[in-house]
C-alpha cells in the first residue's frame, strides 16, 4: 500500500472531479455540451474512486466500462436532442452510487496503511459527502421523470440544477423551504438524506478533522 504522500493526489483529483461536476450541473445551462461534460466528470470520478480503493483489475475495468457507457449514452442523447431523460439520470445515479462505497473502502485502507489521519482522509470524507448529495439529486430527478406526479410540490420543474439545490440544502439541513417534495416517497427520501447528512457531519467529518495529523486508532 502506498504512503499517504503518494495517495493524496488521487484523493485531490477525486475531490476536484466531484466538485467540478456539481458546479457544471448547477451553474451551466442545460444542453448537449453540458450533459456530455457532466457524464465525463462523473465517469472520471467513478474511476478515481475505484483507484483510491485499490480494487482488483477486473473491478477497475468494470468501472471504466460503466464510465464509457454513460459517456456514450450522453453523446447519443446530445445528438438526438433528448437531454436529461429519466434513463440518463438513472445511469448517472448508478455511477454516483458506486462511488461512496469505493471511497469508504479506500479511506479505511489508507488509514490502516499510513497509521495516521492525514490530508487525504479529509479529501476522502468531503468527496464522499458531495457524492451522497449528487446521488440523491439524481434519484429525485429520476422520480420526477418516471413518477406519476412532479417531484416538487410547488410545480417547479425538476431540472438538474433544481434537484442539486434541493438535495444539498436538504443534506446540509438548511431547508430554505422554497422547494419541497410532493409525494410520501419524496418526503421519506428527503428525511433520510437530512438524517444522513447531519449524522455524517457530526460524526465522520468531525472525527476526521479533529484527529488530523494524529495516529489512526487500530483495532
Amino acid at each position: 500500500m502506498a504512503r499517504d504522500d503518494e495517495q493524496w493526489p488521487r484523493y485531490g483529483l477525486l475531490l476536484v472531479a466531484v466538485t467540478a461536476s456539481v458546479l457544471v450541473q448547477g451553474a451551466v445551462a442545460p444542453g448537449p455540451v453540458q450533459q456530455v461534460v457532466v457524464s465525463a466528470l462523473l465517469g472520471v470520478s467513478l474511476v478515481l474512486a475505484f483507484r483510491v480503493a485499490h480494487v482488483s483489475t477486473p473491478l477497475l475495468a468494470v468501472a471504466v466500462g460503466l464510465a464509457l457507457a454513460a459517456l456514450a449514452l450522453s453523446v447519443v442523447e446530445a445528438f438526438t436532442d433528448d437531454i436529461a431523460t429519466g434513463e440518463g439520470r438513472l445511469m448517472s445515479a448508478l455511477l454516483v452510487a458506486l462511488g461512496p462505497p469505493a471511497v469508504a473502502v479506500g479511506l479505511v485502507r489508507s488509514l490502516r496503511a499510513t497509521g495516521e489521519v492525514a490530508v487525504a482522509a479529509v479529501m476522502a470524507v468531503l468527496s464522499l459527502y458531495m457524492l451522497i448529495g449528487m446521488l440523491f439529486a439524481f434519484v429525485f430527478g429520476a422520480l420526477d421523470r418516471f413518477g406519476d406526479d412532479p417531484f416538487f410540490a410547488t410545480g417547479t420543474d425538476a431540472t438538474v440544477s433544481n434537484c442539486l439545490y434541493y438535495s444539498f440544502t436538504t443534506l446540509a439541513t438548511v431547508g430554505y423551504g422554497d422547494l419541497t417534495a410532493r409525494t410520501d416517497l419524496g418526503h421519506t427520501l428527503s428525511i433520510l438524506e437530512a438524517l444522513l447528512g447531519q449524522i455524517y457531519l457530526v460524526t465522520v467529518v468531525s472525527l476526521i478533522v479533529s484527529n488530523l495529523g494524529r495516529p489512526a486508532r487500530r483495532a
